[in-house]
């Protein structure tokens, strides 16, 4: 094929083009500002305020009317699939769930040709994968925005609806202290940088043996240091527990980690969240537990799960309303989130 001067500039010019009308993506919550970061949350409380109240809201309705959302799903999911498909509906859009089954992504056609596809079709892509790479590709050829709803790095969705969540039970987000109890994974990822941008001392205790995401830890510092904040990694929850207001946990054998529980329990010995644990640990008063879900047994005790000092389930109505904030902010506002 003979390539002339023209065409060549054509496609230079395509590609550059392609290149400035580069939507902005929701990869992690490190990449947004302190400012951008409470603006999504304050969003998140005022569209919970208008579904709870049960009026028709055609306004928002009409914003996305007739425009399709994308869930681009490689993980089975309960709270990220309602959220997601709620959120779209209640601007209008049609969802369209996708699962590892239902396309050919990763079969017989490659990631780039898939992206182009979806991304033509959609006015933005939620997407639940396994790599934090294949979020990455994804922002690099979608023509719109690719909302991160969980890869193995980062969990942006749940940070923002955690951190509306601790708002709402204290009034404010500044001056807490929020204590991790649990694994190094996703979820503390976005979480920790989340709470220092609102304003919350971070302690993380983790086992001996496992590692905290350098890449993470270090912006968490810049983060911390920049606020007056605290954050630290430790291996002993009581450490972390003294003078918490929030307690967190999650799963310990992530999806797709099974063969490892055996291992896993043992190294997890003693980490199981109870009534003593935190009594001993010498938590505030007015101590809260959260967990992201799905629970089980061994990362923290019925007592505690089921009290009345536990968020677990107002944590996981709040998925629906972040995802609400993130379609306002990423698609609706094209990356303006302070609008």
């Amino acid at each position: 094929m003979i390539m002339t001067v023209k065409s060549i500039t054509g496609r230079r010019l395509l590609s550059s083009s392609t290149i400035m009308s580069q939507p902005r993506h929701l990869v992690n919550t490190i990449q947004l500002t302190n400012d951008e970061l409470a603006s999504l949350v304050n969003k998140a409380a005022g569209f919970k305020k208008i579904v709870r109240s049960g009026v028709p809201d055609p306004v928002n309705h009409q914003k996305l009317l007739g425009k399709l959302v994308a869930l681009l799903f490689s993980k089975r999911s309960t709270r990220t699939r309602i959220s997601s498909e709620g959120a779209a509906a209640f601007f209008g859009a049609q969802p369209m769930f996708l699962g590892k089954d239902d396309i050919q992504l990763g079969v017989n056609e490659s990631m780039y040709d898939t992206t182009r596809v979806i991304s033509s079709m959609t006015s933005c892509i939620f997407a639940r994968v396994n790599k934090h790479q294949e979020i990455l590709d994804l922002c690099k050829d979608s023509s719109v925005p690719i909302i991160n709803s969980l890869c193995d790095k980062y969990h942006p969705l749940q940070a923002i609806a955690d951190i509306l969540s601790i708002k709402e039970a204290f009034g404010k987000t500044e001056g807490l202290k929020l204590a991790w109890i649990g694994d190094s994974n996703n979820v503390i990822n976005d979480l920790a940088v989340a709470s220092l941008r609102s304003g919350i001392n971070v302690s993380v205790s983790i086992p001996q043996g496992v590692e905290f995401d350098a890449e993470v830890g270090a912006a968490a510092k810049e983060i911390a240091k920049a606020g007056n904040l605290l954050f630290e990694v430790v291996h002993e929850p009581a450490q972390a527990l003294k003078n918490a207001d929030i307690i967190v946990t999650d799963t310990w054998i992530s999806m797709g980690e099974e063969s490892q529980k055996v291992e896993k329990l043992k190294q997890f010995a003693g980490y199981q969240i109870t009534s003593e644990m935190i009594s001993k640990g010498q938590a505030n008063e007015g101590w809260k537990f959260m967990h992201c879900l799905p629970r089980h047994q061994e990362e923290v005790s019925d007592d505690v799960f089921y009290s009345d000092r536990s968020i677990v389930f107002e944590e996981a109505e709040n998925r629906l309303y972040a995802a609400m904030a993130v379609i306002d902010g990423f698609v609706i506002n094209k990356g303006d989130l302070l609008k």
